[in-house]
């Protein structure tokens, strides 16, 4: 049984890497102004990373054969993560670190490899060749938070010095942010504007359509970004980031600017592509493609309830002020 499901998945990719549409007789779906209606609810949810993993250089595609392991290597994973835990293990190492080893538990398994355009890809990135992030030798160094660290800022010396994902600001900008969960994000436009909403944090991105970049140099946690159409394609640029929008998934600086490019190709899929520059971080700028896929019918995205509850921050700073007064008992204390 599990030799013909194996065929029957080879199969399938085999079909979808040679570009063969279930769909042939589809055409654009066109909103009351004229251009292709992006509107709905969408997805990237992908378990190809970022960057390629430095042994496949500069393998671009997996093979059928490939793409199967791996998604059978993340279904196993799922299963593995609901087995019972072994009552007779060792406890954690004494003054060891506890991370989110039980969030990983409850948390979303991607099982899906990337596929754009019929091919299956190894990383997100296919520009540079290597499909690596292009960092200038001192680039790591210039995000705010790497300055700030620098500077003598611990990371639990205030709230500013956590991230923004740590502070339920935000958790990189949509779509181009595929986060471990709450990858759905939704399309609305009309005339002048085309708005995109993460669920990740309820992020909305408004862009404005045919304006100029506002005059003024005033930075936000999205940006300033304006569209047109070329075609059938709505293509973005953004720019004016607020610094604190660096993120281990995209380093940067209020140098950062993007180039997004939006391109309907299906009922059920968006091929969408951004090509990031700050030459502050980057040798060169790179570029991403992913596929935003509909959600199945009546699947909606909900509220991101992050501040309500946010006491993390709070225990972390609580903590680092009550080690310190720790501190200056005991040197009080050996005086």
């Amino acid at each position: 049984m599990k030799k013909l499901l194996r065929c029957a998945v080879l199969a399938a990719l085999c079909v979808a890497q040679q570009g063969l549409s279930q769909d042939e007789n589809w055409t654009v779906q066109r909103t009351e102004y004229g251009h292709p209606n992006l509107q709905g609810f969408w997805t990237n949810t992908t378990q190809t990373p970022i960057e390629r993993p430095v042994a496949l250089g500069t393998q671009r595609v997996y093979s059928a054969e490939e793409v199967a392991a791996l998604e059978q290597a993340a279904r196993d994973f799922e299963q593995q993560k609901a087995a019972p835990l072994d009552a007779d293990r060792a406890p954690p190492p004494l003054g060891g670190a506890i991370g989110q080893e039980a969030d990983i538990n409850f948390s979303d398994v991607f099982v899906n490899v990337l596929q754009v355009k019929g091919e299956y890809r190894t990383s997100m990135i296919i520009d540079p060749p290597d499909g690596r992030f292009p960092f200038r030798p001192d680039g790591r160094q210039q995000d705010i938070f790497a300055k700030w660290t620098a500077q003598g800022l611990g990371p639990s010396d205030g709230p500013e010095a956590r991230t923004p994902g740590d502070r339920c600001l935000a958790r990189g900008i949509p779509p181009i942010a595929v986060t471990p969960y709450n990858n759905n994000f939704q399309i609305v436009q009309n005339q002048d504007y085309v708005m995109l909403m993460g669920e990740m944090v309820h992020d909305a991105r408004i862009i404005r359509l045919n304006k100029d970049h506002l005059p003024f140099d005033h930075k936000t946690w999205l940006g300033d970004s304006v569209g047109y159409w070329e075609g059938d394609t709505l293509v973005v640029h953004s720019k004016n980031f607020r610094p604190e929008i660096s993120h281990f998934r995209l380093i940067s600086t209020d140098q950062l600017e993007l180039t997004e490019r939006f391109e309907i190709i299906g009922e059920n899929e968006i091929y969408y592509s951004v090509t990031v520059t700050d030459p502050l971080v980057y040798t060169q700028p790179f570029t991403e493609e992913l596929t935003l896929s509909r959600k199945p019918p009546g699947e909606l995205i909900y509220e991101y309830s992050c501040h309500e509850g946010n006491y993390g921050l709070e225990g972390i700073l609580a903590g680092a002020r009550r080690e310190e007064w720790d501190a200056q008992r005991a040197a009080g204390a050996a005086q």
